[in-house]
């Protein structure tokens, strides 16, 4: 099992930013909220602030625990936990995606997301 984090991040006008994974990568095309994989000795809000910082140059404060939600992509097993986070300051820089997107919680729908990521929209957009 791959302990997985994800942030969901909203701004101040309570949008919510998504990130769509580069083609290439596993899940490409899809979008996402994103995050990364959580090391040994590291708890799931230090994974999200590092992996926000290296991945999309912004820094963010994790604050609520979502949820999480156990996925398999044919033989790989991931658990994909899931936090609520503040955007704090930095201007968005794409290393591991081709686009993002703020959007509001009812428009969570119109996208495709990754399937792990699906219960997590799923919790926002009711």
């Amino acid at each position: 099992m791959i302990p997985v984090a994800a942030a969901i991040i909203e701004n101040e006008q309570g949008m919510i930013l998504i990130a769509r994974r580069k083609e290439g990568k596993s899940q490409g095309g899809l979008w996402e909220f994103p995050g990364g994989k959580i090391e040994v000795d590291e708890t799931a809000e230090d994974c999200l602030r590092r992996e926000l910082l290296e991945e999309m140059n912004i820094a963010i404060e994790p604050y609520a625990f979502c949820g999480e939600n156990d996925h398999f992509y044919g033989d790989v097993h991931i658990r994909l936990v899931a936090y609520k986070a503040k955007f704090l300051s930095g201007e968005i820089k794409l290393i591991d995606h081709d686009d993002y997107t703020w959007v509001g919680r009812a428009q969570l729908v119109e996208y495709e997301f990754a399937p792990a990521d699906v219960k997590f929209v799923e919790m926002l957009s009711c």
